[in-house]
């Protein structure tokens, strides 16, 4: 138990079986560090950043989630696809 904090239930039990299972199969904490067991874990991966994927002449772009932006809806309305603002 970690001094200051109250004991967890079940915790004790818990402790009790790993060490009774470690015994059985005649594990050590080195065997366990060995494989890695008390590693951090790897971070995740960073996100993708998410660029433009519809993008206007003059700049204005659309990542695509969200509302259609006035600039792109005005220009479907008026007859242009929207592919043709994609980019890439």
């Amino acid at each position: 138990m970690k001094e200051g904090h109250p004991p967890e239930p079940g915790r004790e039990n818990a402790i009790a079986w790993i060490l009774e299972q470690m015994q059985m199969y005649g594990l050590s904490i080195e065997d366990l560090q060995a494989q890695g067991c008390f590693d951090a874990p790897s971070p995740p991966p960073p996100a993708a950043p998410i660029g433009p994927v519809y993008m206007s002449a003059d700049g204005q772009h659309w990542d695509g989630s969200g509302d259609m932006p006035d600039w792109l809806q005005r220009a479907v309305n008026a007859g242009q696809s929207i592919e043709h603002f994609r980019v890439g």
